[in-house]
């Protein structure tokens, strides 16, 4: 079994995010770049089940400007056995948006021909949570979202996934799309060894005009704002102090 594996590069999450001074997006220059944390979980489920005899490759994939091949040696020391990079020079927070990127990993699906598709449910930097339903729509392929655990069975695969009311288990037939939550593992550190193999490893190159596929984004950003700063609360002596501040300042009751 085959299993591909995208992966982003986006703003550290221990970095705190900024806004450009002219509101057109968050400011990336000189900011600590890392792999998004639910793909690096994604990464590490698809390796455990190479560990395992399940798969035989996993290929990590990333979209993005030529930096992002570091994401794709980050995923490859951990444990990916090659790598594709679809270059581009638009940013992937803003101009790059969910489905020109499932339209890209379609190409890809179609190209490489996988058993499998692992990838994390959202990024963190446009917290979209849509790359992965699209492209299980465009391929026609079965889903299973916010996968906490994935056991593979006979025919397919049993993916329990977080839902409102609890936990939910679904079985889907291979070929499939599974997208990843936070609780599905904890990802290994990156040995020295294994990461200075990974620079030996392949990474092909390609570029949305190869594949075929218009990357033109179909939403404008017309501002980016921080949210606004919470003000201070205030101390009430009794409680019906507090029930005229709410009605009358708060407009609550």
């Amino acid at each position: 079994m085959k299993i591909l594996v995208p992966v982003k590069r986006v703003v550290d999450y221990n970095v705190t995010v900024r806004v450009k001074a002219d509101g057109s997006g968050v400011e990336t220059a000189n900011v600590k770049m890392s792999m998004n944390p639910f793909d690096e979980i994604a990464n590490e489920e698809a390796i455990r089940l190479k560990e395992k005899g399940a798969a035989s490759e996993v290929v990590a994939v990333t979209i993005g400007e030529a930096k992002a091949q570091e994401t794709l040696r980050t995923a490859m020391a951990m444990g990916a056995d090659r790598a594709l990079h679809v270059e581009t020079q638009a940013r992937t927070d803003t101009e790059l948006q969910p489905l020109a990127v499932a339209k890209l990993l379609q190409a890809l699906v179609e190209r490489e021909q996988p058993d499998l598709v692992i990838m994390g449910k959202q990024a963190i930097d446009d917290d979209s949570n849509q790359t992965g339903q699209m492209l299980a729509a465009l391929l026609g392929w079965p889903q299973a979202t916010f996968a906490s655990k994935i056991e593979l069975v006979e025919g397919g695969l049993e993916v329990t996934r977080e839902v409102d009311a609890g936990l939910e288990k679904l079985w889907v037939k291979l070929p499939a799309i599974v997208t990843v939550d936070l609780r599905l593992n904890e990802p290994r550190y990156a040995s020295l060894p294994n990461i200075m193999k990974a620079k030996k490893k392949p990474i092909d190159k390609l570029t949305p005009e190869e594949l075929g596929v218009d990357t033109a984004p179909r939403l404008t950003y017309v501002k980016v704002e921080e949210p606004p700063k919470r003000q201070a609360g205030v101390k009430v002596a009794d409680v019906p102090a507090l029930l005229d501040k709410l009605k009358s300042e708060a407009g609550v009751i």
